[in-house]
């Protein structure tokens, strides 16, 4: 299997037709592989710019014998400095796709979340949240947004700094799925809470009563407000793309965006992601619609109000996995996997809001199993930052970085 990130790569997206770039032209891509934050076995990362303007990497470490923590790192001085530990125990329910997150405030302080075992059924597990307030050495006793109680499956977690000290979590929760669940409905919701400094629940909200079981959501803070994405799931088995918005305190009723119509009878594991600033949004997401599988993105200039026609990025045979940053010309970077002949690649592609695309640049190539989980992106200025699981007989995580340069 062949891996880029042991080699300093250069690798180019040429400009093509001046009038999409004069605010932030980019000239040249150049992927430098960093060093790894831990030499443990490790996997799902996860990237994140904090309110502060700091880069933090969180991952899931093995801790010994059934045992596992979540560990973070800020990039400073461009490195990734000494990991802390958020949290370390037993009887954790780790999962290639429903991977740990933070939520960095403007004055440093975090949130971070994990999954935790809540009985012996496979999938009964439930999402803890602790806090730090001094820059993540102590963490506080942690708490669980939801307060169902029932042995089944609470997380695909979304987190985002809020005002007054407080952090807006939203997840996927099945407190309706259990077999003697005297709901009307035996579907996955999608809940939302906000969680003071002192541990307190406000604003408890279903935001819809029937969605895909276990793909990932997406959450963006705008101008004015919040969206989130998740994938939808109707009575017919359809099961596309859908965003509500928070504004003014209130949430907004369940929005389609994407009408692909695919239909499948099982959790295709791929769920959507966001990027935004101010008012732009950009939404990316995975389909296999018609049996045809592609990565497509699409752009609001209103907050996620609505969005134009959808920009198909991939060309070949992608897996999906998708990732997005938004530039800062108004352009979005999207990643995804794309499937090789027993292999995959982490691969980007620049879309602009006119749909015109750059080509394609790989970022590294990969594992093709589950294994390799979901790769992420985030971008601070002018850097770009990667993370994935490299799996080859054991997991670790890798990271690189790239700069965008300019043209003159």
């Amino acid at each position: 299997m062949r891996y880029t990130c042991p080699f300093f790569l250069i690798l180019f997206i040429f400009i093509t037709n001046c009038n999409h770039s004069k605010t932030d032209p980019i000239s040249e891509v150049t992927i430098q592989p960093s060093v790894a934050p831990s030499d443990s076995i490790s996997g799902e990362p996860n990237l994140v710019v904090g309110d502060d303007g700091g880069v933090y990497l969180s991952w899931i470490e093995r801790a010994g014998e059934g045992r596992h923590a979540l560990r973070f790192t800020v990039y400073e001085s461009n490195r990734w400095v000494t990991p802390k530990t958020v949290a370390e125990g037993e009887n954790w329910f780790v999962n290639w796709a429903d991977f740990p997150s933070l939520a960095v405030s403007a004055d440093g302080a975090m949130a971070a979340h994990w999954l935790a075992k809540s009985a012996d059924t496979p999938y009964a597990y439930d999402v803890r949240i602790a806090q730090s307030f001094d820059g993540g050495s102590k963490w506080h006793m942690p708490l669980t947004p939801h307060s169902d109680g029932t042995p089944t499956e609470h997380g695909f977690v979304s987190m985002l700094p809020q005002e007054n000290d407080r952090t807006l979590a939203i997840w996927l929760d099945g407190r309706n799925t259990g077999r003697h669940s005297e709901a009307g409905s035996r579907a996955m919701t999608l809940r939302a809470a906000v969680i003071d400094r002192v541990g307190g629940l406000h604003d408890e909200a279903e935001l819809d009563n029937r969605i895909c079981d276990c793909c990932q959501t997406a959450a963006v803070r705008t101008a004015s407000g919040v969206v989130a994405a998740y994938r939808d799931r109707s009575e017919a088995e359809i099961r596309d793309i859908s965003v509500v918005r928070l504004r003014d305190g209130a949430w907004t009723k369940p929005q389609a965006i994407s009408k692909d119509g695919w239909k499948i009878k099982a959790c295709p594991v791929n769920g959507p992601v966001l990027a935004a600033d101010e008012r732009n949004v950009a939404l990316a997401w995975f389909t296999n619609a018609d049996d045809r599988p592609r990565v497509k993105v699409a752009f609001s200039k209103d907050e996620g109000v609505t969005f134009g026609q959808p920009v198909v990025v991939s060309n070949g045979v992608p897996m999906g996995r998708a990732s997005a940053v938004m530039l800062q010309d108004g352009t979005v970077l999207v990643g995804w996997m794309e499937s090789l002949v027993g292999d995959a690649e982490f691969r980007v592609r620049r879309i602009h809001s006119d749909g015109k695309a750059d080509p394609e640049v790989t970022v590294t190539s990969m594992n093709a199993s589950r294994r390799s989980g979901f790769p992420r992106m985030a971008r601070r200025d002018d850097t770009l930052f990667f993370a994935w699981t490299h799996y080859d007989s054991t997991a670790s995580v890798r990271v690189a970085t790239a700069t965008l340069a300019h043209a003159d």
